[in-house]
């Protein structure tokens, strides 16, 4: 177990320390309370580190676990050389948690809205999620914010990127995943330490999620290997597609003037709709039940999320093609980032547009048979 130096210089700083004495005496005792558990969780797993070096050369680690480290040290090496990403020492190290996440996050939307709740943080800006440690104290918030009303999903965390402050670890969660999903997720969180805009979660993910999907073939390539995803691909589309027809079928419901228990009835019927949709496209599947723990719950906070992770990868995919390399791409999406929302939005949906134009993506990019689904079940 270590914490390395530029870590601990990091903790000594007073400025840090200050910032910590400042949140606790500025917040209430809930919100306190988040950043304490927050701090202390960080550190937990700060201090479980072990180097990955020292674990595949002394022969420690069962052979699984050092076939899978030797294969985040390449990827990591492929990211700084040929992506250009910030490596440093992230992902350097190994934690063998004592759960099987490291993280619960919990998302709300209120009942007739697909706007989602947001937290604000110092730093990283606000979110639409809010992030524990603990599984029983995610639960609990979950369950205050359904006692509020709200549209409440708590999902777990298998990795998550804390922007440079840190030198994340390799965690158990996700270290053995395959080549192609480890490399994909290692791509998208070093992109969050090149480019991060505080307070924009729309902007972060789907830059993140560009540079992950950009990059992979590539790298594939480059370790003679073929993606093995294929119908994993098209069954995320497939999802996409029936979230998306979801969003726009609930949408002109929700801006009605419907009394609230019409509003209801409607929204149980569009989301049973959903379900039974996902199930007559997932039989045809090799493994129909892949997305089943997600649809069953799919509420006004997951379609939310969705649309948060997903809807402007077109955008960033044209400002790759219109961008000489990596560098010359990250710094046109730091410029991008230096705008003000609503023109950065303007400029993004803009590129968006350029994208399925020059690629023949209708602005009607969803099966017509999800949406009819969608719309009267047929």
């Amino acid at each position: 177990m270590y914490i390395s130096i530029s870590d601990l210089r990091f903790l000594a700083r007073p400025r840090v320390w200050l910032l910590v004495l400042v949140l606790l005496g500025l917040y209430g005792c809930e919100t306190a309370g988040y950043y304490f558990q927050a701090a202390s969780g960080q550190l937990r797993i700060l201090s479980a580190r072990q180097p990955i070096e020292e674990l595949v050369q002394d022969g420690n680690a069962s052979d699984q676990l050092q076939k899978q480290l030797q294969l985040v040290q390449e990827i990591r090496a492929y990211a700084a050389q040929e992506l250009k990403l910030p490596v440093g020492q992230a992902y350097s190290s190994y934690v063998q948690l004592d759960d099987e996440y490291p993280i619960w996050n919990v998302l709300a939307a209120p009942e007739f809205s697909l706007s989602p709740k947001r937290w604000c943080y110092p730093i990283a800006g606000c979110a639409s999620y809010r992030g524990y440690f603990r599984k029983s104290a995610a639960m609990a918030k979950a369950n205050s914010l359904r006692n509020q009303g709200y549209d409440v999903y708590l999902g777990a965390v298998p990795a998550y990127s804390t922007l440079g402050w840190f030198n994340d670890p390799v965690l158990s969660s996700f270290v053995n995943w395959t080549p192609e999903r480890l490399a994909g997720l290692l791509f998208h969180e070093l992109a969050h330490r090149r480019v991060y805009v505080p307070g924009d979660t729309r902007f972060n993910e789907s830059f993140a999620t560009a540079v992950s999907e950009i990059a992979l073939p590539d790298w594939l390539r480059s370790q003679g290997l073929s993606s093995s995803a294929e119908e994993t691909k098209a069954q995320a589309l497939a999802v996409r597609q029936l979230m998306t027809a979801t969003r726009k079928e609930l949408q002109p419901v929700y801006q009605s003037n419907l009394p609230d228990e019409e509003k209801r009835q409607e929204k149980e019927e569009i989301l049973s709709r959903l379900r039974r949709c996902y199930w007559r496209m997932a039989a045809e599947w090799s493994y129909p039940a892949h997305y089943q723990a997600y649809i069953e719950k799919t509420n006004n906070a997951t379609l939310a999320l969705a649309a948060e992770y997903e809807s402007l990868v077109p955008a960033f995919r044209q400002l790759y093609i219109d961008s000489n390399g990596w560098e010359d791409f990250y710094n046109a999406a730091e410029r991008l980032g230096e705008l003000d929302k609503e023109d950065r939005e303007q400029s993004l949906l803009q590129l968006a547009s350029e994208y399925k134009r020059e690629n023949n993506i209708s602005k009607q990019s969803i099966d017509s048979d999800v949406i009819a689904c969608i719309h009267n079940g047929n």
